[in-house]
């Protein structure tokens, strides 16, 4: 899943991004309010949560939020600021954050809070991606096969999501490098082919199609 985390303190930043980044999930992270808007403008959809500060440089994360919620985006937004007074939270509430984190918090409250909006109004069963036998939950980041776990890494568990979201319909080698690398990230020139291939080796040979020219699908059971 992708994240966008917008914060303009530097070691704030890098803490988040790097303890996000190892429990799987894809953070692109801008430093200022300016940037947060270009980046929700161009890829709003692509993103499961939005960490905003309130205090940035360009553009308050206040104004970016009303913004946001103005143009119709109903992206969860969890508010990360060091401003605690009652009236902020009230404020940033009232703006269309779905919560709201208090400055200095630990990673894993911020971890903890994060699920509890990916959940919400979402019944879990609903959100499991399923074909035939084979199963990937993206809220647990667990992937089954028949009654066996299939133990994936951070890549090919997003490449495998990446499928399972439109089986039937072939993605490009371009598409699935979107969805498997950030911004800035330096895409290794034969990543999709090494992570399709470990999925044939752990789901079966025939679990994925190349079609040649076009790209890789999964078949619809």
């Amino acid at each position: 899943m992708r994240i966008l985390l917008v914060e303009d303190d530097p070691m704030i930043g890098r803490s988040v991004e790097t303890a996000l980044t190892q429990d799987g999930y894809k953070v692109e992270w801008v430093r200022d309010g300016a940037a947060g808007k270009l980046a929700l403008d161009t890829a709003r959809d692509a993103y499961g949560l939005v960490l905003l500060d309130l205090g940035l440089p360009r553009k308050s994360g206040l104004d970016l939020l009303k913004e946001v919620r103005r143009a119709g985006s109903k992206v969860r937004v969890l508010v990360i600021t060091a401003r605690d007074a009652v009236a902020d939270r009230v404020a940033g509430l009232d703006a269309g954050a779905d919560d709201y984190l208090v400055k200095p918090f630990s990673l894993d409250e911020l971890g903890a809070r994060m699920r509890a909006l990916l959940r919400r109004d979402i019944a879990r069963e609903d959100n499991v991606l399923r074909n035939g036998d084979l199963a990937l939950d993206p809220t647990s980041r667990t992937v089954t096969l028949g009654a066996t776990f299939v133990d994936l890494s951070v890549r090919e568990f997003a490449l495998l999501a990446a499928l399972l979201e439109r089986p039937g319909t072939a993605l490009s080698k371009a598409q699935l490098e979107e969805k498997l690398y950030g911004w800035g990230e330096e895409v290794e020139s034969n990543a999709v082919e090494v992570h399709v291939h470990n999925l044939r080796k752990k789901l079966g040979a025939t679990a994925i199609r190349t079609i040649r020219g076009v790209g890789y699908v999964i078949e619809r059971a």
